[in-house]
């Protein structure tokens, strides 16, 4: 039978941030409660052993203030009505103490009285299963993996999670949003010697899908596990990859990184300001490229989409209230606008997109991405390996590094394979390839079609002081480039 214990329902105290934001009227100019509640199953199996079975659950509330023209936050986990009120003063008393210093006039207008009920779709939750059955399949996808004894580590992970935030301001919000969301992971790391390689489903790219239980394929998950480990030991004999300027094919996994790193973050309007430079670094990107900055091929077109089914970092309404909807952020390969809620937008006097996000309730929203996607083109993925005399597709993000303006980059993959003669031929090991942002995109000369399109997503995008990990998504089909620096041995 299902074990209602698996379930934590939300909520359960019946905290309404309505009922509490009319105790709070009048202690400011304006005010908005965002309640936060989430709970997050994580488990993990490795070597067919449980390894870690955790449930994590955190609930609160983060007060915004307006007072003569300044924003204050304070945040607090007890939501007793005396404990609001001090939240609230120690907020408007910070107001005070930094209006005088303030580098911007805020108002009501940057955070819209938006009205709505979100709810993500899900078929099938945790209330519907039991420990044992998720268990056993975890297990038996370790197992799958395991395919020699050259297999060290077989890895099986997955985490749930579910997430309720309402939001209500004094000049009339009520948003309230209830998604659900998984993250699998699966790994394979083999050992021959001295050497070790390791292969997973998708690498730094990990499925992440907002959706419930039914997104977990466990009948293609074992078979692509034992497509997994078989990979990893085949890598263990495999040559180095080639150095050279070579054509480079790039698989919707990797794409992933190469989107986040030189687009996404680049892109955000806050970095642009500088407010980032000290921690996250700055950006290429100046004020007066957007509009006019040919950013890559005509083939490049990149856009925010928070409705993309499925997508990880998909929602209506961002943090600070905004209604979100698809937007270009480059099209044709020309820089239209940047990422960035209403305040930056005002702030730079430019276009964003509704991506004002926190990663908590104790967390003050920033320009965060969400799900940040390069569109289809029209090539098969054997068009794509047709056009190529001599190159190399790879998959699954290793290893990464940029410099702090987002510009020059290196990054690693677990798996590649020569492309010779438009043909794939043999596997190689420790494929890399380095760049610099808009010429990388400006060799941009294929674009898969939709058959290669693929979401995936990550949880552990970090920025801000204090830091926060958030949750984007990104989509993109196979790309190909031309005369990319590649070259193998370890970095």
């Amino acid at each position: 039978m299902p074990n209602p214990d698996l379930h934590v329902s939300l909520n359960q105290s019946g905290f309404d941030p309505s009922v509490a934001l009319e105790q709070l009227r009048g202690e400011a100019d304006w005010i908005s409660l965002r309640f936060v509640e989430e709970t997050q199953h994580r488990k993990a199996v490795r070597n067919q052993r449980l390894d870690s079975n955790e449930i994590h659950h955190t609930r609160g509330v983060m007060i915004e203030v307006l007072v003569e023209g300044q924003l204050a936050y304070a945040a607090t986990s007890d939501l007793s009505r005396d404990a609001l009120i001090k939240a609230t003063r120690g907020a408007v008393q910070s107001a005070r103490n930094t209006s005088a210093f303030r580098v911007f006039g805020y108002s009501p207008e940057l955070r819209p009285p938006e009205k709505g009920r979100v709810e993500s779709p899900c078929e099938l939750w945790l209330d519907q299963i039991t420990l044992e059955s998720f268990t056993s399949q975890l297990i038996e996808a370790s197992r799958r993996l395991k395919i020699s004894d050259k297999i060290e580590t077989a890895l099986a992970e997955a985490s749930l999670i579910e997430s309720l935030v309402h939001i209500v301001s004094s000049s009339g919000a009520d948003l309230r949003q209830h998604h659900r969301m998984t993250y699998q992971h699966f790994a394979a790391i083999a050992r021959d010697g001295c050497e070790t390689q390791s292969r997973s489903l998708n690498g730094a790219a990990a499925r992440c899908l907002m959706r419930g239980l039914e997104s977990f394929n466990w009948a293609q998950i074992h078979e692509e596990c034992e497509t997994t480990g078989q990979e990893a030991i085949e890598l263990l004999s495999a040559q180095n990859c080639p150095d050279g300027t070579l054509d480079l094919l790039l698989a919707p996994d990797q794409m992933l990184i190469q989107i986040h790193e030189t687009v996404g973050h680049p892109l955000e309007l806050d970095r642009i300001l500088g407010d980032e430079r000290n921690y996250a670094g700055w950006s290429f990107i100046k004020p007066q490229d957007f509009g006019q900055l040919q950013y890559g091929s005509p083939l490049m077109n990149i856009v925010f989409d928070p409705d993309q089914p499925g997508e990880f970092a998909g929602y209506q309404f961002d943090d600070g209230g905004a209604r979100a909807n698809r937007e270009y952020l480059i099209r044709d390969g020309r820089l239209l606008r940047g990422i960035g809620g209403l305040e930056s937008q005002a702030r730079i006097k430019l276009p964003g997109v509704s991506s004002f996000r926190a990663s908590s309730w104790n967390r003050a929203p920033i320009d965060r991405m969400a799900n940040i996607n390069l569109l289809p083109g029209n090539s098969s993925l054997d068009d794509l390996i047709g056009g190529i005399e001599r190159g190399v597709f790879m998959q699954a993000n290793r290893s990464w590094s940029i410099d702090d303006y987002r510009n020059k980059f290196q990054f690693g993959c677990e798996f590649g394979r020569l492309i010779e003669d438009g043909r794939l031929t043999r596997i190689v090991k420790n494929p890399n390839y380095r760049g610099i942002s808009l010429p990388f995109w400006h060799a941009l000369d294929g674009v898969g079609n939709a058959l290669s399109f693929q979401s995936f997503g990550t949880p552990y995008c970090g920025k801000g002081e204090p830091n926060q990990m958030i949750r984007v998504g990104h989509a993109a089909p196979a790309c190909r480039f031309r005369n990319i620096e590649i070259f193998g041995g370890s970095q």
